[in-house]
């Protein structure tokens, strides 16, 4: 699991008591709802922006973890209002495709910290609630490390579209299959 934290962490040094969870995949949706409920957080789950919205102006919430792609809507333009209908809210953004360039976008946005999905429920609120975790130092990524982003920020322009994807690179369709089948590099 690794994540990165906003310079402003004190949204996220309470107790977790209610969280609302917001993702469009049904399977992880339940499995999250069962991992904070096993921890004795009360849940509350969306699969649409509007949903979320509504249950964030009605319930007081500690917690919400809000996923990148939410079907057609994005999950980093419902931070904000997340935010001004939760003011004492910590705020976790999952992606599957973290990069660098997503996390500065989450965290501008006023997201609280960003984590690589799938990661369990007891990790989110471990992460969230510590008081020890250091802002990770500005480090510039390996030139592997920016062509693997690079080429996911491509695919996810042409919305998981590999022959799309490897047209607009200028590389064969192939080619993009291997380097998709590899690892994030480690930096």
């Amino acid at each position: 699991m690794l994540g990165f934290l906003s310079e402003e962490q004190g949204a996220c040094m309470g107790p977790i008591r209610e969280v609302l969870v917001i993702d469009d995949d049904e399977p992880w949706l339940r499995a999250a709802e069962r991992g904070f409920r096993a921890l004795g957080i009360a849940v509350h789950t969306a699969a649409t922006v509007q949903d979320a919205l509504a249950l964030a102006h009605r319930r007081p919430l500690d917690l919400a973890v809000v996923d990148v792609r939410l079907g057609r809507d994005d999950g980093i333009e419902l931070v904000a209002p997340l935010r001004a209908a939760q003011p004492g809210c910590c705020i976790v953004v999952l992606s599957a495709y973290l990069s660098v360039a997503l996390t500065v976008s989450v965290l501008r946005h006023g997201a609280d910290l960003a984590l690589f999905k799938p990661v369990h429920p007891a990790e989110i609120v471990r992460t969230a609630v510590r008081h020890d975790v250091a802002i990770p130092p500005s480090v510039t990524p390996t030139l592997a490390r920016a062509e693997w982003e690079h080429i996911h920020r491509v695919l996810r322009d042409c919305n998981g579209n590999i022959t799309e994807a490897a047209r607009r690179l200028g590389i064969m369709r192939q080619s993009l299959q291997r380097r998709l089948r590899k690892h994030a590099p480690q930096d």
